[in-house]
């Protein structure tokens, strides 16, 4: 079925008058009635009762200069739609990051670009890791925030920062007066971690494997903060991520590792297939911006 017809036809039923018509759709009169009576014919139906005076629509006509209307309305629609994506900055956007660093960048984020980017409506999802890797195959959120590696071939990722990792201890503790520890010292010492599910902890148990250091097993903690918060009430030490560190703080020391400083790796992280890489490379180097 032919949409210029389908729009003839409508200026008709609106008008009612074949030379209004054909000059509000910028066209010959003759070519607005050519088109009209073919779309009657591949119809099967009359759409218009013609005469010299006046043109009036049939019963039928009336039903479908309805549908017509409404139809076409739809396509102007559509066409807007992909007219405004071309602009993806004023879409929404569907950000993602996992627990241990969300409350600690999100914040920031969030400020920058409403400063920024004040038309991009940012929709922001906390959530585990493995749980926004889901999301991010489903297409249900637009990139996360990821610690590295992100071994799927779908994905492409952007490196942001590396995030140190420290010793927490109590300021009571025997070793809160150290600048620096190794590593190797902490033989003798079991750490606190966060619950299963974290990928904080999956990082943290993979150096105490690596370099021997023990695990508090009766206590597992559900986020950083309740970390925080037993470090400080003399219960154990931890390891804590740079960014998740408190400026002039009371009751915790954080110590930072001599030789071979732990460290996880922070990206951004979209599907490879993504309508909205421009979105995405922008507020990556935005959030690099904040983290320098």
């Amino acid at each position: 079925m032919n949409l210029r017809g389908l729009r003839y036809f409508l200026a008709v039923a609106k008008e009612k008058h074949f030379g209004r018509a054909a000059e509000k759709c910028f066209v010959s009169q003759p070519s607005l009635s050519t088109q009209i009576k073919n779309l009657e014919l591949e119809l099967g139906v009359q759409l218009l009762e013609r005469s010299n005076k006046k043109v009036m629509l049939t019963e039928i006509g009336e039903e479908i200069a309805v549908s017509t209307q409404r139809i076409l309305s739809e396509i102007d629609t559509i066409k807007e739609l992909a007219e405004n994506s071309n602009d993806a900055f004023s879409r929404k956007f569907k950000l993602g990051a996992f627990p241990t660093l969300a409350a600690y960048i999100l914040p920031s984020i969030v400020t920058k670009i409403q400063k920024e980017l004040p038309k991009l409506n940012l929709i922001l999802l906390e959530e585990k890791t493995e749980i926004l890797l889901q999301k991010l195959r489903s297409g249900e959120i637009d990139a996360a925030l990821l610690a590295m590696p992100v071994n799927e071939s779908q994905f492409q990722h952007d490196i942001l920062f590396n995030d140190e990792f420290y010793l927490a201890v109590p300021e009571t503790h025997k070793l809160s007066h150290r600048k620096k520890i190794d590593i190797a010292e902490l033989d003798d010492e079991k750490l606190m971690l966060l619950e299963d599910g974290h990928c904080f902890r999956e990082q943290a148990l993979d150096l105490c494997q690596r370099e021997g250091i023990g695990v508090e097993d009766e206590f597992r903690a559900t986020s950083l903060e309740t970390l925080r918060l037993m470090v400080k009430s003399g219960t154990g030490i931890t390891i804590i991520p740079n960014i998740a560190r408190h400026q002039n703080e009371t009751g915790i020391t954080y110590i930072p590792f001599d030789k071979i400083c732990p460290y996880r790796t922070i990206a951004m992280v979209w599907r490879k297939s993504s309508s909205k890489k421009k979105v995405i490379r922008h507020v990556s180097k935005l959030t690099k911006k904040l983290v320098e």
